[in-house]
């Protein structure tokens, strides 16, 4: 068997579906040798003895056995595809191996021949985030760019986008790196203090205030997480209310498009229906709810379940009442409920003021409007934008942890409180030495220096093939 190390993976790189072009990448030891042995370039050269970081023009051939002594081809019936080859020799690439990527026409046809040559040839298929994986334990990048790419590649947000990039370029790894130095330093102190302990010399001072600034730089980094799937994401809007109180009609409005059914029967939705838009560089998901009431409809009862989850889940809910009749005892209990619980993300909004203004215990509190004649809808809107900007004004950090480095870090947060704790009189300072070295193996797992392969396996098989 080939060692890991020596074998050749190929990969589509680019997403799966229509457009012009698509791009195969292959990397490892043999990729200029496999690549030649599929191609044929029109300068009638081979590929493996041309320069780095050049691109040539050319054609995939499915059999390269055809060629005459004066490397003539003529045939082509045996052409796949009319492709350009960009060639990226080691260790100047982003996986630091031998690296050459096809750009060839975007039909599944083509690219599956393709692979199939190349796999012919002695490539075999990439593994999910395999060409990361790589890029990581060849040292290119940490396994927080690693992260941060495949963030990048999801962001729903310009926020998004922005910090992932500037997680790919080292963000995140640079303040890692400032936490790591800093423990370096107040592990030297301890074990000074260790050394020279007959002579009475001690560090405590000194290693209490790199813990003390180490905690505190991590309360601010880590006390917005919460909030941190808005940028990720975008944000979640979930329409809730009463059945007929024109949850879908104004669902349809915001999105600009009938994609729920409106009828005046009540209780037409009977699930959660989902769609969205991108507005002012975010991404925002509407999401349309079974109306709240009383049911024996086993159907309708589920529904009012999920209505009641998407509730909890919403970054923001629009709920809202049909202004033109008086809610019975049950809706108010519901709508009060939901308004005690979610305050802090509710925009009340009484609809259907064109039929007139039945009076309300929530009328003062919400925004009067009428999907039917477009009264205040363009106020609503705007309330809902400005809703919008002070959830991303919370997100105070600059980086964007996911749910493996946010576990890391509250478990370093928890080992360097341990170790505040230790230096109060009389310090045992190979015992402190202990556990600082135990928060420098966190800071190590987080960027992936002392992460075991299984846990490397787990985080790049969330990454898509051909990353």
């Amino acid at each position: 068997m080939v060692p890991y190390d020596e074998q050749t993976i190929v990969a589509q790189a680019t997403p799966k579906g229509s457009g012009a072009l698509a791009i195969v990448r292959l990397s490892g030891i043999a990729a200029l040798e496999v690549v030649t042995a599929i191609s044929r370039l029109s300068s009638q050269k081979k590929l493996s003895k041309l320069p780095s970081h050049t691109i040539h023009f050319g054609w995939i051939v499915d059999d390269h056995n055809n060629y005459d002594d004066h490397n003539n081809y003529d045939d082509h019936n045996n052409y796949i595809d009319q492709v350009l080859f960009f060639i990226m020799k080691a260790p100047k690439s982003f996986t630091g191996e031998d690296v050459v990527e096809i750009s060839c026409h975007n039909n599944p046809f083509i690219i599956e021949q393709i692979i199939q040559q190349a796999i012919k040839k002695g490539a075999r298929l990439a593994d999910p985030g395999e060409f990361s994986k790589r890029a990581v334990l060849n040292n290119k990048i940490d396994l927080l760019q690693a992260e941060a790419i495949n963030e990048l590649i999801h962001a729903q947000t310009q926020m998004g986008l922005k910090q992932s990039l500037s997680q790919v370029e080292g963000t995140l790894s640079n303040w890692t790196s400032q936490l790591e130095q800093a423990l370096f330093k107040a592990l030297a102190f301890s074990e000074a203090s260790f050394e020279f302990i007959d002579e009475e010399m001690n560090f405590d001072v000194q290693i209490n205030d790199i813990i003390h600034d180490m905690l505190t730089t991590i309360v601010s980094i880590k006390k917005t997480y919460n909030y941190q799937q808005q940028i990720r994401q975008g944000i979640r809007i979930a329409l809730i209310g009463s059945v007929n109180a024109g949850k879908s009609s104004l669902f349809n409005f915001l999105l600009n498009h009938q994609r729920a059914i409106v009828t005046e029967v009540a209780g037409t939705t009977r699930d959660v229906i989902e769609a969205g838009l991108c507005k002012d560089g975010n991404y925002w998901t509407f999401v349309d709810t079974a109306g709240l009431r009383e049911t024996d409809n086993v159907i309708e009862q589920e529904g009012i379940r999920r209505s009641m989850r998407e509730a909890k889940l919403a970054d923001i809910i629009l709920l809202i009442y049909d202004g033109s009749r008086t809610l019975k005892t049950q809706e108010n209990t519901i709508y009060e409920q939901l308004i005690t619980k979610y305050q802090d993300k509710i925009i009340l909004i009484s609809n259907k003021t064109d039929l007139g203004r039945t009076p309300s215990p929530f009328l003062s509190k919400s925004i009067s409007i009428s999907i039917k004649t477009k009264k205040n809808i363009d106020q609503l809107e705007q309330i809902v934008v400005t809703k919008v900007a002070h959830l991303f004004d919370r997100i105070e950090s600059p980086f964007l942890l996911n749910q493996r480095q946010y576990k890391l870090i509250m478990m370093l947060e928890q080992k360097l409180v341990e170790v505040q704790t230790m230096l109060c009189p009389p310090i045992r300072y190979e015992l402190l030495s202990h556990h600082l070295k135990d928060a420098l193996s966190l800071i190590c797992e987080l960027t992936g220096k002392s992460i075991s392969e299984k846990g490397m396996d787990q985080i790049f098989h969330q990454f898509c093939i051909g990353k």
